[in-house]
C-alpha cells in the first residue's frame, strides 16, 4: 500500500470517529467495568482497557470481513 492512500484512509478514518463521538459516548465506552481510573489530588490516570479490548475486536472482525 503506498503512503497517500494510507494517509486518505488514515485521515477519512479520525474524521469518522470525530463525527461519532457524541454518540460513541452515549453508548458507554470509556466507561465500562474494567477500565482503569485512579484518581490522587489533582491527578487523574485513565486507561480504557475494556473499552481498547473491545474496540480492538470490532476492528478486526471489520477488517476480516472486508478481506474475504
Amino acid at each position: 500500500m503506498n503512503l497517500p492512500r494510507l494517509l486518505i484512509g488514515l485521515g477519512i478514518f479520525l474524521l469518522a470517529m470525530g463525527l461519532l463521538w457524541p454518540w460513541l459516548l452515549k453508548l458507554g465506552l470509556g466507561r465500562l467495568p474494567g477500565d482503569i481510573v485512579i484518581e490522587r489530588g489533582n491527578a487523574r490516570f485513565y486507561f480504557p482497557l475494556t473499552t481498547s479490548i473491545i474496540v480492538s475486536l470490532l476492528l478486526s472482525l471489520l477488517f476480516w470481513l472486508l478481506r474475504k
